[in-house]
């Protein structure tokens, strides 16, 4: 089918939409046709609860690293008394007081492996921030083109709705000169009935998705709001293969990961290295009556019955859970893009499968029976069969292309980026 009578027909359904490609900006203001498909993904990364809960996370893991490079703090033990010597002969009688002085060594091991823990923790939050982003970006993207489909279903049957009321007044003409029999009009009456159900079903259908796109943006869009946009283009050069080495590669979700896998082996060493045990250093001064004192210690705890066994073997496990998973996360993602990929060729095949003619066959064969209805050679029952399937055919040519669209990002979701 030509490609320019396809836009004309689609042109007529009133979707007002223009091609528009992502700006490299963060304006959110909208645009004076309403908010595009970009402008509406950075609100989203600015006020999606997900987004805020994700820097929370973040902050966390960047406190635990702060956490984890502290020194151990001394300790200072003062007491203080009155004292005296009972000799009659000296009669002595002062203040006396003890001062301790006690800092921890922590093992060198054991402050390094925390910390390298504490570094892949950061690493995680960090690329579990961008894994949220993709997540909320496909979000976004499917309330958007969900609501182009809402609004696109709705014109329809608005347009529908007023070429059956069209087809009523002809035929209640038709009725009052007897040119046609009453049954007609009450077959177009019924018509009309269920034209007006399918407009309301529409437009309750419109709220919702509206409703949905901007709980996603976090209520960002506002109550009245208006969008523009177009469905995704047919992508070319996508080779499934290639897309599973690419988020075996970067995906955010592996990498997230792939550094729990390496806190938890950073874990096992600091268990390991907290078998030796801090040595303290102690320094006291004493004074009391007939006697002063400053000494030095050390204080060294001596690991006899228990050698942390079962620390070790708790992080040992968690470190084998967190290699677990990582396979676990691979295979899906490898299950995931497959799926995706299958559903974008799925649904570019059958949008060339309108584009090629069945929109046109649709289009014509609706005008012919409203062409001979009007001449008197077709029936209204003819006319109204041939009005839905062009109204369905239209219908399911909008949904194919909302389904490519959907499919497209849920491919980048579960790739981590389209090339």
């Amino acid at each position: 089918m030509r490609p320019a009578l396809v836009w004309r027909i689609v042109a007529a359904l009133g979707c007002a939409m223009i091609f528009e490609s992502y700006p490299t900006g963060y304006a959110t203001e909208p645009s004076p046709g309403g908010y595009t498909l970009s402008q509406i993904v950075q609100l989203a990364l600015r006020h999606n609860p997900m987004m805020n809960g994700a820097e929370a996370v973040l902050e966390q893991s960047q406190s635990q690293r702060v956490t984890a490079g502290a020194y151990l703090n001394p300790t200072i033990t003062g007491s203080a008394g009155r004292g005296s010597i009972r000799d009659p002969n000296t009669g002595v009688s002062i203040t006396e007081r003890t001062i301790t002085v006690e800092q921890p060594l922590e093992w060198l091991g054991k402050r390094t492996a925390r910390q390298r823990a504490a570094d892949a923790g950061v690493a995680g939050a960090l690329a579990g921030m961008d894994e949220t982003k993709v997540l909320v970006m496909t979000e976004v993207k499917g309330a958007f083109f969900q609501l182009l489909l809402a609004q696109q279903d709705a014109q329809l049957a608005r347009e529908n709705l007023k070429t059956v009321e069209d087809l009523v007044k002809l035929v209640s003409a038709r009725v009052s000169t007897r040119e046609a029999p009453k049954f007609e009009l009450v077959k177009a009456t019924v018509e009309l009935q269920k034209t007006r159900k399918d407009l309301a079903r529409a437009d309750n259908a419109l709220l919702v998705a509206r409703a949905k796109l901007n709980t996603v943006t976090g209520k960002a869009l506002g109550e009245s709001f208006a969008i523009q946009g177009e469905f995704e283009t047919a992508r070319a050069g996508l080779e499934l293969h290639i897309l599973i080495e690419q988020a075996l590669d970067r995906h955010p979700a592996l990498r997230r990961q792939q550094k729990a896998v390496e806190q938890a082996e950073f874990t096992i060493e600091q268990e390991r290295a907290s078998r030796m045990p801090n040595v303290a250093v102690i320094g006291q001064y004493h004074r009391e009556a007939g006697d002063e004192s400053i000494t030095a210690g050390l204080s060294v705890p001596l690991p006899l019955w228990y050698r942390r066994q079962g620390e070790i073997g708790t992080a040992m496990g968690a470190h084998r859970r967190a290699q677990a998973e990582r396979a676990r996360v691979q295979q899906e993602l490898e299950q995931t893009i497959t799926q995706h990929f299958q559903e974008v060729r799925t649904a570019q095949e059958q949008m060339q499968v309108f584009e090629q003619g069945l929109l046109y066959q649709a289009k014509e064969a609706f005008d012919i029976a409203q062409f001979s209805f009007r001449h008197g050679v077709a029936s209204l029952l003819e006319v109204i069969d041939a009005q839905r399937v062009y109204r369905q055919t239209l219908l399911e040519y909008a949904q194919a292309r909302a389904d490519h669209s959907i499919a497209l990002a849920r491919l980048e979701r579960a790739v981590g980026g389209l090339p």
